[in-house]
């Protein structure tokens, strides 16, 4: 995880004139380690075998309107700044998540996904992040909120889609026709999100070291023989 120094600086913000009158010369690095910038009103990420894209080689995004900038290096009168982006992700969501993890139907859909091809850590995280931009109060998350944003953490991250249509039996059993009920509600938890849907590699991880004994992140794909 990058840290940010304690001498950030915004992108509107000049530099100080050095002693020489000489503006020092900012060199932008456009890496954004750190987790995603966060919502207002209310995109995929990381992956083993399987996904959609390369756990190791996180596409680089487009400057978000909430990103800072930090100094990296100060040589002379030239400046290296990095961008950080800031994490959405609170304290409230990691309890949000965690009480839904005792939800009795929670509970047996992830023991039934032993091979966690709907539910590896990834996705999990993926989960949380999606709570923290869905913009509700963390105890009115609920059972369907968690299968809403695992369902959608599958949309994004997975070649397989198969896998994912076990949520609707665990949710309905053999009820076929709530399941356009579901999508509707899918649909206006991404909107609620603002339509960003894409959580990088960096965000799954710093969501993970917030607790990382949390029994959950022990769900490696790339562990299973």
């Amino acid at each position: 995880m990058a840290s940010c120094q304690p001498s950030a600086q915004s992108e509107g913000q000049s530099p100080q004139p050095s002693t020489s009158g000489y503006p020092p010369e900012a060199v932008v690095d456009e890496e954004s380690p750190g987790p995603s910038a966060p919502f207002v009103d209310p995109c995929p990420l990381p992956q083993s075998r399987g996904r959609k894209r390369d756990i190791e080689s996180d596409e680089e995004t487009a400057p978000e309107a909430n990103d800072i900038w930090v100094v990296e290096t100060l040589s002379g009168l030239k400046m290296k700044l990095k961008r950080q982006r800031l994490s959405s992700v609170l304290p409230e969501h990691h309890e949000a998540f965690n009480r839904l993890l005792e939800d009795p139907v929670i509970k047996r859909f992830l023991a039934w996904d032993k091979d966690l091809r709907v539910s590896d850590k990834y996705l999990l995280s993926m989960v949380i992040a999606y709570f923290s931009r869905a913009g509700l109060f963390s105890w009115q998350y609920q059972r369907i909120h968690f299968f809403l944003a695992l369902y959608l953490a599958n949309d994004m991250e997975e070649d397989n889609q198969a896998p994912k249509q076990a949520i609707f039996s665990f949710l309905y059993g053999k009820n076929r026709s709530q399941r356009p009920l579901f999508h509707k509600l899918r649909l206006q938890f991404i909107r609620s999100m603002g339509w960003r849907t894409r959580v990088s590699r960096e965000e799954c991880e710093e969501i993970q070291a917030f607790d990382p004994d949390l029994w959950v992140w022990g769900r490696d794909r790339t562990l299973i023989p």
